[in-house]
């Protein structure tokens, strides 16, 4: 099953920092862009960073300045650097394709973040 794994996730307080990882299962990985996503409690899956395959970033105006973004494609795997997090990032962070249909979804790593 083609999927990413990803790990990195934990409590944390408001202010810190956490660097979550993911990586892919799969052979095709350096030609797709790549994204990270996040599910909170009673919310739809968002999309919060993504990197293209020529190294453009974006970010959610949620993260930006906060969150950092990172890939290497020799090792298959996505960085998500998280700074400065806030209460209000509290969620399930998931890594994926930017088009979801070449990847099925991993099972997430949760970040709490809670004084």
């Amino acid at each position: 099953q083609v999927q990413f794994v990803e790990s990195g996730g934990g409590l944390v307080q408001p202010g810190g920092s956490l660097r979550l990882s993911c990586v892919f299962s799969g052979n095709i990985f350096s030609i797709y862009g790549t994204g990270w996503y996040r599910q909170a409690p009673g919310n739809q899956r968002e999309l919060v960073a993504s990197r293209s395959s020529y190294g453009y970033t974006n970010y959610a105006d949620s993260v930006k300045g906060r969150f950092t973004i990172a890939r290497d494609n020799a090792k298959k795997t996505v960085y998500l650097q998280m700074d400065n997090l806030k209460p209000e990032d509290t969620a399930v962070y998931y890594c994926n394709f930017l088009d979801t249909s070449k990847s099925n979804w991993g099972q997430g790593t949760q970040v709490t973040v809670s004084s």
